[in-house]
């Protein structure tokens, strides 16, 4: 009498498919959003750096107090009209960190991430002039919106996801080198 029973074989087989089927569907999704957020972050980083290389924003900005912020400003809004170029991204002091450095050869820089946090000393504002290399990294905070293997795959402690994206380059002779 049960074997020959089908109702309610449809529900069951759905309920063993759904959440494996929904956890497939939401890491592709994460993911995406992932791979999208780094590319928006590192084309916000290479036109942001375009100006450093060029010499524009140190003639600008040739206060070196207030350059970090303005750097952090241009990588968020980019153009004339300031129209917000990484819209996917918090971009307050606290969820984008910025450091622009001379670089020398056979150095290292600074790690961004001590004991799963980021580490704010790793980050900074250095004034750079022509013909010197300079090496642009920016790390953003990136919540994670579906976290189904918990929050030890987020990589910091706060549950978030770091992304980074970096420029390095020499600086063309331009005039005005910064000391």
């Amino acid at each position: 009498m049960f074997r020959s029973n089908q109702d309610g074989a449809t529900a069951i087989e759905f309920g063993i498919i759904v959440m494996p089927f929904l956890a497939l569907l939401f890491a592709i999704v994460e993911t995406a959003l992932v791979f999208w957020s780094t590319q928006v972050l590192e084309t916000a980083v290479s036109n942001a750096a375009r100006t450093i290389y060029t010499g524009q924003f140190q003639q600008a900005n040739p206060d070196p107090a207030t350059a970090g912020t303005k750097f952090r400003e241009a990588l968020c809004f980019d153009g004339p009209d300031k129209k917000k170029s990484m819209v996917l991204f918090d971009c307050t002091s606290s969820a984008v960190h910025v450091d622009v450095r001379r670089f020398t050869p056979g150095t290292q820089p600074p790690a961004a991430v001590k004991n799963r946090e980021v580490d704010p000393t790793a980050f900074g504002y250095q004034p750079t002039g022509a013909n010197e290399i300079v090496l642009v990294r920016v790390a953003v905070e990136l919540p994670v919106f579906v976290n189904l293997l918990g929050s030890g795959v987020t990589g910091l402690s706060n549950g978030k996801r770091l992304i980074m994206a970096a420029a390095a380059f020499r600086n063309e002779p331009f005039s005005g080198a910064a000391p």
